[in-house]
This record gives C-alpha cells, structure tokens and sequence, in this order.
C-alpha cells in the first residue's frame, strides 16, 4: 500500500512539473513577441496602419557638404550599386525581424563622397552623419566610423529587396549590417542624410 502512495505521489509531482515548465515556456515566448513589437513601436513610432502616410520618395542629402542635393531611387541606380545577400535584421531583444534573401544599395560613404563632407583639410575629421526618417527616427554614424573603420564598408542605403521596390517601407532605408543587432540603425522612411560639424 505505501509503495501505491509513493508511486501516486511521483506521478502528482512529475505531472506538475510539466505543466509548470509548459506554462513557463508559453510565457517566455509571449515576452519574447512583446519585446519583438515593443523594439519595432520604439524604432518608429506611429501606427502601422499609418506607414504609407511616411513614404519618402526623395532624400536630402545636406547639412555641411560642398555639394547638397536631392537623392532618389532613380539617381542611386547611375551609382556603383552594390548587391546584397542573406543578411537579417536583428533587432535590440536579439529576435530577428526581418530575413532579406537579396537586395540591392549604395554604400553610404559613396553617397557622402558625390555630396564631399566640407573639411577644411584632411586632419579636419570631427564631423557625425545622421539618417533621419520621416517620422523623426535618427541613426547615427561617426566620420571615423564611416571612412577610416571596416564598419564603413558595411552601411549601405538600401532602394531594392528581393526583386521588387521597397514600398510601404519608404523607398530608401539605411541599413548597417556590421552592427552585432542591426535593427537598432534599420533607417525606414529615409527622409534625410545631414552632416554636421562637431563643435
């Protein structure tokens, strides 16, 4: 009889450490979306329902250049175009946002270069790049960072993915991919791209 109880008591046990660990894994996963849509809503802040009310079809290039002028998907297909492949898009919690099988983008150090950043000489280096989307969402890049880094070589402004134009996602968005989570500096709406002497 005490070897029933004892075998009762084992199955009780173990049948409620199952539905513990089950409740305890439905719950990690519900955080985990909840950071995923929190991390997304913190990049942009507006409705999705909203996006297309964002859409750039232009991209001022300005602040302290020689040579401001206006970008478009038009003008970046007469640069050297780089195609990419197999990159995704990580955002802050870790989950992956977005899988881009192929695109085609700009480096943005060429884009910088036909605009010529405005330095008195070649020691002249303290200035920062900002992309800003439509919709106020700023990433920020270093001078240093772009033109003396390998990170540089990796920044790119994006106008095609998988074969088709971007759309709801504004027509341009800068992206670097050597950044450990990439979804941080994923630039949708890419509205402007402003130089800026540091003071």
């Amino acid at each position: 009889m005490r070897e029933l109880i004892k075998c009762i008591a084992v199955v009780m046990i173990t049948f409620t450490m199952t539905q513990c660990t089950k409740s305890e894994t439905a719950q990690a996963e519900k955080h985990a979306e909840t950071s995923q849509a929190t991390s997304e809503k913190e990049n942009h802040k507006h409705d999705d329902k909203d996006d297309l009310k964002y859409v750039s079809r232009e991209v001022q290039v300005k602040g302290d250049v020689v040579n401001p002028f206006t970008l478009t998907v038009d003008s970046l297909k007469k640069m050297n175009v780089k195609e990419l492949t197999d990159f995704k898009i990580v955002c802050q919690s870790g989950l992956t946002k977005d899988s881009i099988e192929s695109t085609k983008a700009v480096l943005l150090t060429d884009i910088l270069g036909k605009a010529k950043i405005a330095q008195k000489d070649h020691k002249d280096r303290n200035f920062y790049i900002v992309a800003r989307a439509s919709d106020d969402y700023k990433a920020t890049f270093s001078w240093a960072e772009l033109f003396n880094n390998p990170a540089g070589e990796k920044v790119y402004v994006v106008f095609e993915q998988n074969g088709e134009p971007l759309k709801k996602k504004g027509e341009m968005i800068v992206v670097s991919l050597s950044d450990t989570k990439t979804g941080p500096r994923h630039v949708k709406w890419l509205k402007s791209i402003e130089v800026t002497r540091v003071k």
